[in-house]
């Protein structure tokens, strides 16, 4: 099992405590968004986990505690943008703050497993394509040495962000002016050594050498954990997503970044009144446990591909 950790709600920087609370445990329970009385018990134990991804804007509160994480494999996709406190409203200021952690996660854990994500990209008055690229450009010049890899997409229009959307007056570029955008990008990135990709576009940048990327990808995670596994691509994401499939154990409504162009969040109002129910010691992100609730285990496995001995050759 890959475990998506999360694409929901920022996990490392406001709930790595419940977190690693779970993993001691070796259990946590996940509420079914489609079906909310229907809860999944997934067992966590490191022979079923094959591997941890981590999406956060922060993970700052993990750092310390990595040591804690040493019988899973796992990586981290560190998103990193040029948008001030209009746009991302409580990431902490990306020179002084987030860079230095950036720096610190890298020289932890190496610059194979920490992927810089420079995304959404959004255009507007004031985020012009100009102000992306220098922006783009400082940062890549910052995390030079730090990162290997950079993955860009562009903002999706969804009924929770549509209104904000609309509200900072964004835009999309022309097919001539985005070519343009991406040649500028995969070039500042290949001058900082890195590889520049998309993530779930159906735009097709290969020409401006910006390749299509799976954000949770069978190949990598390989590298990472030494061994060949047997997963399929995820059903539950964008048919322009390339992921292989995984667990994610988020909550939507839960995430206290504060940022304008969000899918996981309603309202700040749906946050705050979830963000009451959290407890470090519970076994479900911001919730509780109901009469109403129906809890399934969840039939785990690993994705190791199983070889075949001579034996079986032979049988």
């Amino acid at each position: 099992m890959i475990l998506s950790v999360s694409r929901r709600t920022d996990i490392p920087n406001y709930y790595s405590e419940w977190f690693l609370n779970r993993i001691k445990q070796g259990y946590l329970y996940v509420r079914n968004p489609v079906n909310v009385h229907q809860i999944s018990k997934i067992v966590l134990s490191p022979e079923v986990v094959d591997c941890i991804v981590f999406w956060t804007k922060n993970p700052q509160p993990l750092l310390s505690r990595l040591d804690e994480l040493a019988a899973y494999p796992f990586y981290f996709q560190f998103t990193l943008t040029g948008f001030g406190h209009d746009i991302e409203c409580y990431v902490p200021h990306k020179k002084k703050y987030m860079i230095p952690i950036f720096w610190e996660l890298s020289r932890k854990i190496g610059k194979e497993r920490v992927i810089w994500r420079y995304d959404p990209i959004i255009f507007t008055d004031s985020y012009t394509p100009e102000y992306h690229l220098k922006a783009f450009e400082q940062i890549a010049k910052e995390l030079h040495g730090y990162t290997s890899k950079c993955v860009i997409s562009f903002v999706d229009i969804y009924t929770k962000n549509q209104k904000k959307m609309k509200a900072l007056n964004s835009f999309f570029l022309s097919e001539n002016e985005l070519t343009a955008f991406s040649k500028e990008i995969a070039f500042i990135a290949k001058r900082n050594d890195m590889k520049v990709a998309t993530c779930a576009e159906s735009v097709d940048l290969s020409s401006c050498g910006i390749e299509h990327n799976c954000c949770i990808d069978k190949e990598f995670i390989e590298q990472i954990i030494g061994y060949k596994i047997q997963a399929n691509k995820d059903k539950n994401q964008r048919k322009e997503c390339g992921c292989m499939e995984s667990i994610d154990i988020g909550t939507y409504n839960t995430c206290k970044n504060g940022c304008q162009y969000c899918y996981a969040n309603d309202s700040q109002e749906s946050v705050f009144q979830n963000c009451k129910l959290y407890d470090v010691n519970s076994p479900i992100l911001c919730g509780k446990i109901t009469e109403n609730d129906k809890i399934t285990e969840r039939n785990i496995k690993s994705l190791k591909e199983k070889q075949s001995s001579i034996w079986d050759i032979l049988l």
